[in-house]
């Protein structure tokens, strides 16, 4: 992992003058750093496959509401609390994925098996009994939902962290997350569709019936796909205890023998996760995640609902279709927004990337008050490739910064704990989530919904959910940029970091 030449030509110099902002550092990725498209792309796949649950789950429970008639505050509940459970079995994960000795490594067993659990379950979770109570549906689907995120949880944690320790390079680490991001998209290309496909009735005969076999169709799609990253992907640090990484070296040196890590107990969990959650760096991310992807979540669904109600008067087919077309459209002006960032970060550094793409979300957050319009219904289409650079942006530039993270802190404790950070990251965003979708359900309610009503809600009812799907998101990412300000890990410091490391650390696995 040595430098190249041109990372040396880069290397030297004024220091000042290299951190000024139009003289930024660069460093030139070495050969032995790079990944291969392939196993990108293979790595990607397991991105597709996380944000196709994530979206389905989400999405479709929408027809516990329009199918089951199931009250708006019940529906955000069972949106919610699984996800308040996942979140607190994500660090559990993360700290067993990051102390798993086996053959096979520390992530691969999860992913491998934790995609094949989440498949059946999700299956099963979405085969509802007909003609039963309110009650019976919220506890049928409560229940589902608890073992469907741990499943769930098994694959998804091992899955991030392994993305963080498949290269040490600051740019390749966004290249690879752009891949992945870029392959995690297609899911919300086709998830978009899921009400229009579940109600079509050339089809099925309702959209309970359209759920059912949807669940089917992804939860085998799950299965086949989700198992290829732990196929065919490697890991570094495979056979490496994670407090043993940095000491290797010295040990083999001074011919000490390498002692065993002592078994993983409750105690060293709970001083990781605190630990982890005191390093700064890392919080400016978390709290920069939560605001401007909560901020989205907590009014998605009032998206639907605007465009149900407001744009075409209560028709629900219609207002899928188009509904399906913005989120189609968002999805392909994502691969574009992932490329331009990618792109612009390589340039001026991902803090300032992630300022670009969020303040143009931001802008686009604004159209929607007068592209909501019942007149002109294709103007709908218009705030959607802004607001594509939120997300777009946000989860290129995450990932690729935790990985930053990961050294900074391995650097100052000595550990090594891809799977701590991954997974307190995504808990953080749980625990938003779940708020979220369970205050979006009481917001909805607040308007004066009424699904009943159809298509003659009272006229404060939609303007309240015009103001709710605006305002709300807007000031959630203005939050973001502020707590981003001060994130101080530049591509400078992530070399600096970098070659501390190489010096201390041992042999990888």
């Amino acid at each position: 992992m040595g430098l190249t030449e041109n990372h040396k030509a880069h290397a030297g110099g004024n220091a000042e003058a290299k951190t000024e902002l139009n003289h930024p550092t660069h460093y030139e990725t070495a050969e032995q750093d790079k990944i291969s498209l392939a196993q990108k792309l293979i790595y990607g796949l397991g991105g597709f496959v996380n944000n196709l649950l994530a979206a389905a789950i989400g999405g479709m429970t929408i027809v516990l509401n329009l199918g089951l008639g199931m009250n708006p505050a019940l529906v955000g509940l069972l949106g919610a609390l699984p996800r308040l459970t996942d979140a607190l079995t994500d660090p559990i994960m993360g700290y067993l994925s990051d102390h798993t000795k086996s053959r096979w490594g520390r992530r691969r067993p999860y992913i491998f098996f934790g995609a094949i659990a989440a498949g059946i379950v999700f299956m099963l979770l979405w085969q509802l009994p007909v003609g039963k109570s309110e009650t019976y549906y919220f506890w049928f689907f409560l229940i589902g939902s608890l073992i469907f995120y741990l499943a769930y949880t098994v694959f998804a944690t091992p899955w991030v962290a392994l993305g963080y320790e498949l290269t040490p390079d600051y740019h390749e680490r966004t290249r690879l997350m752009g891949v992945q991001n870029f392959m995690g998209q297609m899911a919300y290309l086709v998830s978009p569709w899921f009400l229009w496909i579940m109600q079509y009735d050339l089809l099925f005969d309702d959209i309970m019936i359209g759920a059912k076999w949807l669940a089917i169709a992804i939860g085998i799609f799950t299965i086949c796909i989700g198992i290829l990253p732990a196929i065919f992907l490697k890991e570094r640090f495979k056979n490496v205890p994670a407090n043993q990484i940095t000491t290797q070296r010295n040990n083999i040196e001074k011919n000490i023998p390498i002692q065993e890590e002592p078994p993983a107990s409750l105690k060293d969990f709970f001083n990781g996760f605190g630990a982890t959650l005191k390093f700064a760096p890392f919080l400016k991310l978390c709290a920069a995640t939560f605001l401007v992807f909560n901020g989205f979540m907590l009014v998605s669904s009032f998206q639907f609902y605007v465009i149900i109600y407001y744009v075409f008067a209560g028709d629900q087919s219609l207002g899928a279709e188009y509904a399906g077309w913005v989120g189609t459209l968002s999805a392909i002006s994502t691969f574009c927004v992932i490329f331009i960032i990618t792109r612009l970060s390589t340039r001026i550094g991902k803090r300032r990337a992630f300022f670009v793409s969020t303040g143009i979300s931001v802008f686009g957050y604004c159209l929607k008050w007068f592209c909501y319009s019942p007149e002109h219904p294709l103007l709908l289409l218009i705030p959607a490739p802004f607001i594509a650079f939120g997300l777009g942006g946000l989860f290129t530039l995450m990932g690729a910064m935790i990985a930053d993270v990961c050294d900074m802190d391995e650097l100052q404790t000595g550990q090594r704990r891809e799977g701590m950070f991954g997974s307190i990251y995504w808990w953080v965003v749980k625990l938003g989530m779940a708020a979220a979708i369970a205050t979006g359900g009481f917001l909805l309610n607040a308007t004066g919904f009424d699904v009943a009503l159809g298509g003659e809600q009272a006229a404060s009812t939609l303007i309240w959910m015009r103001f709710f799907d605006i305002v709300i998101p807007v000031i959630a990412s203005l939050v973001a940029i502020w707590a981003i300000a001060s994130y101080p890990i530049t591509e400078e410091k992530a070399h600096q970091v970098r070659m501390a490391l190489e010096a201390n650390r041992g042999i990888p696995g």
